[in-house]
């Protein structure tokens, strides 16, 4: 049997807060441990209960979704933070990558779509959807501008399975998957994934999807610069 997925929903829109978790709620495997829109309320939980997602709404006032989502993985790196409620091109969410945050959920993603992240995430696997990848990738170049990295690919003496696990990882595979496409083991896919980090100079998964995807955009269109 598959473990309960507990969360804690961090969200001032009263409605919206509500609905949210009425909906998960409704569903098997899912217990709502606090709902809030306190954010110190919503941390204290977060600290006592330790759950395995906390779902925190990106519009918050103050701008205090990336506050929370730092202090979260620092304080308790078990719970993994999903930011929900963002737009195509939605600016900083390589600071939010950054912060630690594991997932993202579009302002316009089905009940499948949340549910499955949610699942995902508990799982241990970070998602990033498509949607998102070119405001990632941008933010990501942006950085790598002032700070000379991330080196490019013909450059960093990446073995040809990495290579694999880097194309993959565009496509959006999580580990187990990629261990079967590949037919290896799963970490064994991990070690690859920890040396594709290294050899690229990015810090997280989501980064490295978000960087191969943006070069085979660029790589595809006929008057991209080299």
């Amino acid at each position: 049997m598959h473990s309960t997925i507990s969360l804690v929903l961090i969200d001032d829109n009263r409605l919206l807060r509500e609905g949210l978790a009425s909906l998960i709620r409704d569903q098997p495997g899912f217990t709502i441990l606090a709902a809030s829109a306190d954010i110190d309320e919503a941390l204290q939980a977060v600290r006592e209960a330790k759950p395995s997602v906390v779902l925190l709404d990106f519009s918050l006032e103050n701008q205090d979704a990336l506050r929370v989502t730092g202090t979260v993985h620092l304080e308790v790196p078990e719970a993994k933070v999903i930011v929900m409620g963002l737009l195509p091109a939605q600016e900083d969410i390589a600071d939010f990558v950054t912060a630690g945050a594991a997932g993202f959920i579009m302002k316009d993603a089905s009940l499948a779509q949340f549910l499955s992240t949610i699942r995902a995430v508990a799982a241990g696997e970070p998602v990033l959807p498509a949607e998102l990848t070119s405001s990632l990738f941008t933010q990501i170049a942006m950085l790598a501008v002032r700070k000379g990295k991330p080196r490019p690919l013909e450059e960093v003496g990446l073995t040809e399975r990495e290579r694999q696990v880097i194309d993959l990882l565009g496509e959006g595979l999580s580990n187990k998957e990629i261990a079967a496409r590949l037919h290896i083991a799963v970490h064994t896919v991990k070690s690859h994934v920890h040396n594709v980090l290294e050899k690229l100079a990015l810090r997280t998964r989501l980064e490295v999807a978000a960087f191969t995807r943006g070069i085979e955009r660029r790589s595809s269109t006929p008057d991209a610069e080299p």
